[in-house]
């Protein structure tokens, strides 16, 4: 299963810290985290300690699969390991995630800062990790000792944990800003041309002489603050000219009824219908 923002069409975005998941418990989660990584252009995955070991095959596979909505290449490329150390011994920096305070003494940063200084390590030609818990305890005091620093994210005080995927989409965030900016996918769809003052002042004094018509600037002594408060709302919308002609031909509508089309389409059958000759070929009897 892939989602609606899924363009093959496009080249995969890759690299980055690796995202290092110590002691998983679930299939599932790691499919997710499979699924944030591909999100921001991080692909190196590593797993230490599994619970369940890494599934292959079988009902776990399945379903760390189906959560990873189509980013199944990291899944399959994913790096197993039994100690912390040896998948770790390739990299010159490494992060540990934790929601406590340990007292270990290590530099504390939030995922932006920490992420723009993984940039620069990585452009330098340093590689770089993260180290994420498991998900009912987290990292523990020894894995911490482990890293260099901490990544901490600023959430709640009084509800901090996170869920195992969620804290590497917070990191895969962050790296993908530093590391490649935080420009929009898409940019704004163009507008048509602004309307030119001539076009809304010309919109304006047919709008308002049809209110004015309709009994709306009540009582009289207000009408010049209601007009003034009419120009400003409009004014306000910096509308384009296709925005006026929709505007101006909606008031049309409203104020004026039925197309005249419509009515002489009318006109046209019933007069038809009057004109039509009785059996004997003579015209029918107003």
């Amino acid at each position: 299963m892939t989602g609606a923002g899924t363009d093959k069409t496009r080249p995969m975005i890759e690299g980055g810290p690796a995202v290092i998941l110590v002691r998983p418990q679930l299939a599932v989660n790691i499919g997710m985290c499979a699924r944030a990584m591909a999100n921001f252009g991080l692909s190196d995955l590593r797993l230490v300690n599994p619970r369940d070991g890494w599934p292959r095959t079988g009902a776990l596979r399945k379903g760390a699969f189906a959560a990873a909505a189509g980013a199944v290449h990291l899944l399959e490329g994913a790096k197993l390991y039994d100690s912390l150390e040896a998948a770790t011994a390739d990299l010159n920096y490494l992060w540990a995630t934790t929601a406590r305070e340990r007292g270990q003494g290590k530099r504390v940063e939030a995922p932006g800062p920490a992420m723009a200084e993984t940039r620069a390590l990585i452009d330098g030609g340093g590689k770089a990790g993260i180290l994420f818990g498991p998900e009912r305890t987290g990292l523990d005091s020894d894995e911490v000792a482990f890293a260099d620093s901490i990544i901490t994210f600023p959430v709640n005080p009084a509800y901090a944990s996170l869920n195992l995927a969620q804290a590497v989409l917070l990191c895969g965030y962050e790296w993908f800003g530093a590391a490649h900016g935080e420009a929009p996918r898409f940019a704004t769809p163009e507008r048509s041309v602004p309307a030119s003052r001539e076009m809304i002042v010309a919109f304006f004094d047919y709008f308002e002489k049809k209110l004015d018509e309709n009994g709306f600037f009540r009582p009289v002594s207000k009408k010049p603050n209601m007009q003034r408060n009419l120009r400003n709302m409009i004014h306000r919308m910096e509308l384009t000219q296709q925005d006026v002609r929709t505007l101006w031909g909606a008031v049309v509508r409203l104020a004026e009824g039925p197309r005249l089309e419509a009515k002489t389409r009318r006109r046209q059958k019933q007069g038809a219908a009057k004109a039509e000759p009785d059996s004997d070929g003579a015209p029918k009897a107003e």
